[in-house]
C-alpha cells in the first residue's frame, strides 16, 4: 500500500530540526565505539566515531561517517584505505584519546600496539575484533562523508565486552 507523504510537491517541506536538537536526541541512541584509521604518505592518524555499520555481506561492504573537517577524513579521501578496530569495555583511554583529547598534530598512537593486515592501515592490538578496508564510493551527506569500504581483511583478537557509547559516556554492558 502506498502512502502519500504528509505533504504535495507544490508545498514546501517542513524545515529542518536545529543541528542540536538532533545531536540531543541522539545522546539516547546507544552504540558501539570503534577508532577508525588510516595511512597516507607514511603519515597515521584516527579518530574515534560511532557512525560505523555493516551495509551488505555479500560483497562484504561496510560504512563509516566522517566529518568533512577532520584530518582523518582527508587520509582515507588521499589513501583510499581505512581501518577499524572495534574498542572492549576496558579501552576508554583509547577512545578518549582518538576523540581528540590529543591535539591533530600529536601522535595518537603513541605507546599503543598496533598491526597492519592488507592495506597497511594502522589496527589497534587488543580491541575486540579489526576490518581492513578499501574504499568502494563516498557519499557527501550535510557536513561529513560517508565512506562505503569493501573489507578485504578481518580479524577477531579478544572475545571480551564491547565499549558502549550513551548520553555523552563510555559505559561498560551489563551482563
Amino acid at each position: 500500500m502506498n502512502q502519500q507523504p504528509p505533504f504535495t510537491p507544490a508545498e514546501q517541506p517542513p524545515a529542518l530540526v536545529d543541528p542540536e536538537q538532533l545531536r540531543q536526541i541522539m545522546r539516547h541512541w546507544t552504540t558501539g565505539v570503534v577508532v577508525v584509521t588510516s595511512v597516507a604518505d607514511g603519515i597515521t592518524h584516527g579518530m574515534t566515531v560511532n557512525s560505523f555499520t555493516s551495509i551488505s555481506l555479500d560483497p562484504p561492504v561496510v560504512h563509516v561517517s566522517l566529518a568533512n573537517t577532520a584530518r582523518t577524513n582527508a587520509m582515507v579521501k588521499r589513501s583510499g584505505v581505512f581501518g577499524i578496530t572495534l574498542l572492549g569495555e576496558g579501552q576508554k583511554d583509547i577512545a578518549d584519546t582518538f576523540a581528540g583529547r590529543t591535539a591533530d598534530e600529536g601522535d595518537r598512537f603513541t605507546g599503543l600496539e598496533t598491526f597492519s593486515l592488507v592495506t597497511g592501515s594502522p589496527l589497534i592490538k587488543g580491541g575486540l575484533a579489526s576490518l581492513d578496508c578499501r574504499v568502494r564510493s563516498t557519499l557527501e551527506v550535510g557536513n561529513t562523508t560517508v565512506f562505503f569500504g569493501d573489507v578485504v581483511a578481518t580479524i577477531e583478537q579478544n572475545n571480551h565486552w564491547p565499549l558502549a557509547y550513551f548520553n555523552r559516556l563510555y559505559r561498560g554492558l551489563q551482563k
